[in-house]
């Protein structure tokens, strides 16, 4: 087979895949995850059923797919922001850097809220994500690490206190997660983590209709609290 062949056939599969991705994505818009189905994405393609399964052998390998992208959209999102005020400002803050992650984060869910439902919605039934997709789920957490490793060797961070009935759980968070930190750091940059989502979670899924009108300061208020609360200064 020639390479112009083979190029060819590449080209083809790249673009069948992402016709498949982009036609899935409408049903998750309009069906939710959990009615997802290749046999519903082939026919609106115009293609047998065997044919998409082709390119992905199950639902989950969709899903799995979707969901890949879906992380790894918002970590350059949040990457691509952390390293314009970085380059921009080098005397930022670790707090400052810190709020800007999170409107990234906030920005990228207003634009996607398929998708950020796909990622930190409702668990789909039936689905287990495989560990191929913790690359790119880590991507958001990774970053936020980076900072407070910064601060920690800068001297720019306030361990916060762990009660006594904490500490085993928080050693073992620090060992998987950042070894080199302080594990009252580590617990208090899970539960920043968590609520950051949380935050996003409830102006995007409605919760806070009719509670916070104004919803960009309230956030950046917010989410600069949890910079304090995971000790940055």
């Amino acid at each position: 087979m020639s390479s112009t062949v083979r190029g060819a056939r590449a080209r083809a599969r790249i673009e069948v895949t992402a016709a498949i991705k982009e036609e899935a994505g409408r049903q998750l818009a309009s069906e939710g995850a959990a009615k997802l189905s290749l046999r519903a994405v082939a026919r609106e393609l115009g293609m047998v059923s065997s044919a998409v399964y082709r390119y992905f052998p199950s639902r989950d390998d969709l899903l799995t797919a979707l969901i890949i992208d879906a992380y790894d959209s918002l970590g350059e999102a949040a990457e691509a922001a952390h390293a314009t005020v970085a380059d921009a400002a080098g005397d930022a803050t670790p707090v400052e850097r810190w709020v800007v992650v999170g409107e990234a984060v906030r920005g990228w869910a207003l634009a996607h809220p398929q998708e950020y439902a796909l990622i930190h919605g409702s668990p789909v039934p039936g689905y287990s994500a495989p560990r191929t997709t913790v690359p790119a789920a880590a991507r958001v957490g990774l970053l936020l690490i980076g900072i407070v490793r910064d601060a920690h060797e800068s001297h720019a961070l306030e361990v916060p206190l762990l009660t006594d009935e904490l500490v085993p759980e928080a050693v073992r968070l620090a060992a998987d997660l950042a070894p080199d930190l302080p594990p009252g750091a580590v617990a208090a940059l899970v539960a920043a983590w968590a609520q950051l989502y949380g935050l996003v979670g409830f102006e995007l899924f409605g919760q806070f209709n009719r509670v916070v009108e104004e919803r960009e300061p309230f956030f950046r208020y917010a989410v600069t609290r949890l910079a304090r609360e995971v000790g940055l200064r």
